[in-house]
């Protein structure tokens, strides 16, 4: 096990009660221009968030000092998503100053719980990628190491969810508009990115090939520092985000030419890079801006990597001891291309230096198996986006399969796997092959994904370079999702335990001793019950009563065919069907709560969201079920909202198919707080299930072993499961008639085509009764209260191990070689 240091949460200086109130009023005034009086809601968080950011930046700034006087490596973390969520609470919580701060605004007649509240999300991030990103960059800090986060400033997040008579529809999430009191304007650290143009190929003065990169268009990027603090406040790094913008205003040429039209549509054409998350995937315009995304992340970030190297080193051959650079997945995998395009163009390395510069540096985390997520793009596409990175890219791939033939002569089949070109039509470059080939160390991220990366996705690769391969298993930070999020059960962990934990997550073991305390439980239960009472609140405004003491089920992830929103919603159904047609209660009174965003494009996943509002409408007005089961769907799914959902939940709901999620960090955030797993033997919950025990814990399903054996031709056949088990038969039955869509006739005919006509890729029904069945232990456990208050007390004293401190100390010590100051890594 690797041990944190242990930092002390000393408020940073000049941070009285009386400074902040006058940091906060001189910002009123000076910043925006405003009398306290004339303030609207928004204002007072900006002119909040700017007291708090003075007191980031001054440590900021003595960070990067302490860190250019030790001259230390640098870890450099590319993700195209992060997703921190609201800032202001967690900031003022890790700088140690948050009291002092809520005395301030009372004093001025301000309430700081409300202006925390009324904080947007910074919209950045789709799902778990982004959140992880966001809680290694939190680890880092806290730890000391000197790493920082690169990105793109997007204007609009992935989307805004309403719903709309059951159907999701997705608005602008212009969280940008009013801008960021967070954001830190870099302009003078802009970076110029070529795209597009031509390759002419002509030869040096000494004979040599000299291809040249012409005719290319201009990018900016303009970075926006977003200051990053670690608990106690000791270390401040930064996210580096970058904004898209034309070369120049508009071109004058045009405008003089009396078009100003076009010259504002090329302005705006380039700016559009950083303009939206995730555009459409689909081919077309859509499907090149997400490549032309991908590069600009990779060219910006790249450039200033480079750049603050040479502020204090002169040879690029040295670059890997001093800079780490991790790809988390697959999006910013052109970083390998243009890390060697810089160093064999710009610094004039010839090719094996620049290839063994650029292995040492780049690391790839990998994090899904799926081979619809698994980037490729047409090699037509990348020769008209990036003409040199192409041509790179058919060098690096004519060498590696030059080195395999060399170890395993005649193989040609071993040489299309293997080669980053996919000899399909078209022709597609694999982007995971190309960080695999560029990266000196590659990693999963729980023990199963781990092992499946090496027997199923990369056998080859692992059998060329077994030493590359690694696990480090995802975290979440416990600052975030216990001490912010769960405050009351930190305070009644911190008053049994001390408060150690925080940054030493393992010390929660020490409260195991404490799910014999019956006066302890009776306090845990309190705890849960008062968070549940405030998430009924929210549900509430949904015009949906539930009641706190009902299990609350909870399922809150991206709408997604294999996380098998779809299986829970058979069970419910199947509870309803039971109570109303044959009288059996369930054991337990439950309220089921479903949140997740399906892709635009997606239509099952729409068509589920639409199918668990049916079921819900129909359920929840039914008198019958009114004191057994509630359905409730929580709109726009985020970060601020999880906060409130985690801490509420008694059921942690984590029933993908088995081998198909990475990792997850859901289950972690929900254990950490107390709720129960019910889940399949898949991801991280393997490794929870080991942790916290069997016996406290639920576990359904097939193996992903039984999984890959179910998927060979003629072996899995649904319709003998709905033939031989009535209550599957019935299931299916009632969603495929009108009983849910009576203002829709035969709108859910698509669930009976999807499990049996469709060959049930997810296995929804032979996983159904095993689900079923642990469905029924779990509410036979919660109606004994104190079995079921044991079980979540030491889910959440077994949940040291799954800390994003112990995650970067891993990354640290066995892919990125970086140190705090004065400081090595500890292991014991």
């Amino acid at each position: 096990m690797i041990a944190a240091n242990t930092i002390d949460a000393r408020p940073v200086p000049a941070c009285s009660v009386a400074s902040l109130q006058e940091a906060i009023e001189r910002h009123v005034r000076y910043s925006l221009g405003k009398l306290w009086r004339d303030l609207s809601p928004r204002e007072l968080f900006v002119a909040v968030a700017l007291a708090c950011r003075d007191r980031m930046v001054e440590r900021m700034l003595e960070t990067e000092e302490r860190y250019r006087r030790g001259d230390l490596k640098r870890l450099y973390y590319l993700s195209i998503e992060f997703l921190p969520g609201q800032y202001l609470g967690n900031n003022l919580l890790n700088l140690g100053i948050r009291e002092q701060c809520g005395e301030a605004l009372r004093n001025l007649g301000a309430d700081l719980d409300e202006i925390e509240s009324s904080e947007p999300d910074l919209a950045l991030g789709n799902g778990g990628l982004g959140r992880l990103a966001a809680c290694l960059l939190d680890s880092l800090a806290t730890l000391g190491l000197p790493g920082y986060g690169y990105g793109i400033n997007y204007e609009y997040g992935l989307f805004k969810q309403e719903i709309d008579r059951g159907y999701q529809r997705e608005k602008p999430e212009n969280w940008l508009g009013q801008g960021t009191p967070w954001q830190i304007a870099r302009p003078d650290k802009a970076c110029v990115v070529p795209i597009r143009g031509r390759i002419e190929h002509s030869v040096d003065r000494r004979g040599g090939y000299n291809p040249m990169w012409m005719d290319w268009k201009v990018l900016m990027g303009i970075p926006y520092d977003v200051p990053i603090v670690g608990f106690g406040g000791q270390t401040v790094n930064f996210l580096r985000l970058y904004s898209a913008r034309s070369s120049h205003g508009f071109d004058m040429r045009i405008f003089n030419a009396g078009d100003y039209f076009k010259a504002v549509e090329q302005k705006i054409a380039s700016e559009t890079v950083s303009k939206v998350l995730y555009p459409p995937d689909a081919p077309g315009a859509g499907y090149e801006l997400r490549l032309a995304q991908e590069y600009f992340l990779a060219a910006c970030a790249l450039r200033d990597i480079v750049r603050r190297f040479e502020q204090g080193h002169k040879d690029c051959r040295d670059l890997g001891a001093h800079v780490a650079i991790q790809l988390n997945d697959t999006h910013p995998a052109l970083a390998v291309a243009e890390l060697m395009r810089i160093l064999i163009d710009e610094k004039n390395l010839e090719w094996d230096e620049a290839w063994a510069v650029t292995q040492a540096t780049v690391a790839y985390t990998n994090h899904t198996l799926a081979p619809e997520a698994l980037e490729k793009w047409p090699v037509a596409l990348l020769e008209a986006v990036v003409p040199r990175h192409l041509q790179i890219i058919l060098e690096i791939n004519r060498r590696l399969l030059d080195r395999v033939s060399g170890v395993w002569p005649g193989h040609t089949g071993l040489l299309r796997r293997m080669s980053i070109i996919e000899e399909s039509e078209p022709k597609q470059v694999r982007m995971a092959h190309l960080a695999m080939a560029g990266s000196h160390a590659i990693n999963g991220v729980s023990r199963i994904h781990t092992e499946a990366i090496k027997t199923s996705l990369a056998p080859d690769y692992f059998e060329l370079w077994p030493d590359r391969f690694h696990n480090v298993t995802n975290g979440i930070s416990p600052r975030r999702w216990l001490l912010r999020a769960n405050p009351a059960l930190a305070a009644l962990i911190t008053a049994a335990i001390g408060d150690a934990w925080i940054t030493d997550l393992p010390r929660l073991k020490a409260l195991e001793r404490y799910a014999e305390d019956s006066a302890f439980r009776t306090e845990f239960r309190a705890v849960k019950r008062a968070n549940k009472e405030k998430l009924a609140r929210i549900i509430q405004e949904l015009h949906i009563r539930v009641d706190p003491d009902s299990l609350f089920d909870v399922h809150v992830k991206r709408i997604h065919a294999y996380k098998r929103q779809l299986l829970n919603v058979f069970h419910i159904v199947d509870e309803y069907l039971a109570l109303i047609e044959d009288g059996r209660q369930p054991a337990a009174p439950r309220v089921y709560i479903f949140a997740g965003k399906a892709a635009p494009g997606y239509w099952f996943a729409q068509q589920v969201i639409k199918l668990i509002h049916n079921v819900g409408r129909v359920i929840n007005t039914d008198p019958r079920a009114h004191s057994w089961i509630k359905v409730v769907f929580l709109p726009d799914y985020r970060v601020s909202l999880a906060e409130q959902i985690v801490p509420a939940a008694d059921l942690s709901e984590q029933i993908s198919t088995a081998g198909t999620e990475a990792s997850g960090t859901g289950n972690m955030k929900m254990a950490l707080n107390g709720a129960v797993t019910i889940g399949t033997l898949d991801g991280a919950t393997i490794e929870i299930r080991e942790a916290v025990g069997a016996e406290n814990m639920f576990v359904f399903g097939l193996t992903a072993a039984q999984v890959r054996a179910a998927r060979e031709p003629c072996t899995y056949r649904p319709w003998e499961h709905y033939e031989r088990d009535p209550r599957v038969k019935r299931v299916v039955d009632v969603l495929s008639s009108n009983l849910f869509c009576s203002e829709e006739p035969a709108l859910f005919e698509w669930v009976r085509k999807c499990v049996l006509n469709g060959n049930d890729e997810h296995f929804h029904l032979a996983d159904f009764r095993s689900y079923a069945d642990a469905q029924g232990k779990v509410g036979q456990s919660f109606g004994e209260a104190d079995r079921w208050t044991r079980m979540s007390i030491l889910n959440v004293a077994r949940t040291g191990p799954f800390s994003s401190d112990r995650t970067v100390l891993e990354y640290a010590r066995d892919i990125w070689g970086v140190q705090a100051p004065s400081q090595s890594i500890a292991c014991k």
